[in-house]
């Protein structure tokens, strides 16, 4: 949005289609995307989404863990990591680019003065309209919003990133091979008819970087 600038009809409605779910409580839709800045600026007043922030932190950590705790049966230490990489700022960061989150947000103020360039507000906006829907639909619904997401959350493994999306769509999980070559490994993963290649120094970076060509090819596809 232009600096404190307001909705109209036409913003609600872009917002859900971004969001994928229809808000009945079109205030709290608005809520969440109202930063401080708008709030506190005396020719607005209002609710800021500060408050949803901290419940939405709560409900994504509840919904991936249930979530990590029926798609694996790694240990707790195991689980506790991968949890964080879903959870994290720079996880959520590139979901809320993705769904384009930041084109709604009433402010009255620079970005890069609220941290904006650091992720800190599009995160924040993306565990806002978690406790959103969370609020107005319940927790089934907060738990498709964020499973619809999954695949471009986690962003630093690439490798569990593919296999969340594969199987979102597939009963089927990702095939790799690797092969030393030089001082390097060369690795190979194919699934849903498609194939990404990856080298690095050693098996694990080489079969990241075919995990992370493969999962943009098939991104790319469904867009077309």
């Amino acid at each position: 949005m232009k600096n404190g600038e307001d909705w109209t009809e036409e913003t609600y409605r872009e917002a859900e289609e971004a969001i994928g779910y229809t808000f009945r409580d079109k205030s709290l839709l608005k809520t969440c995307f109202t930063h401080s800045t708008y709030r506190n600026n005396i020719a607005h007043g209002g609710e800021d989404n500060e408050r949803l922030e901290f419940l939405g932190d709560a409900v994504l950590q509840l919904i991936v863990s249930d979530y990590l705790f029926r798609t694996s049966d790694k240990d707790e230490g195991k689980l506790t990591e991968k949890r964080k990489g879903y959870v994290s700022k720079e996880a959520l960061t590139p979901v809320a680019d993705k769904l384009g989150l930041m084109k709604f947000l009433r402010h009255s103020n620079r970005e890069e003065d609220m941290g904006g360039k650091g992720g800190k507000v599009r995160s924040s906006i993306f565990e806002a309209v978690t406790a959103g829907i969370y609020l107005d639909g319940g927790i089934e619904e907060a738990a498709k919003f964020l499973k619809r997401n999954l695949e471009y959350m986690d962003m630093k493994d690439p490798i569990s990133a593919l296999q969340v999306y594969v199987q979102e769509r597939a009963k089927m999980t990702p095939v790799y091979h690797e092969r030393p070559d030089g001082e390097e490994f060369v690795a190979e993963v194919t699934a849903l008819g498609e194939r990404g290649t990856g080298r690095g120094k050693s098996k694990q970076a080489a079969k990241e970087g075919a995990a992370a060509m493969l999962l943009e090819k098939l991104k790319e596809r469904t867009q077309h």
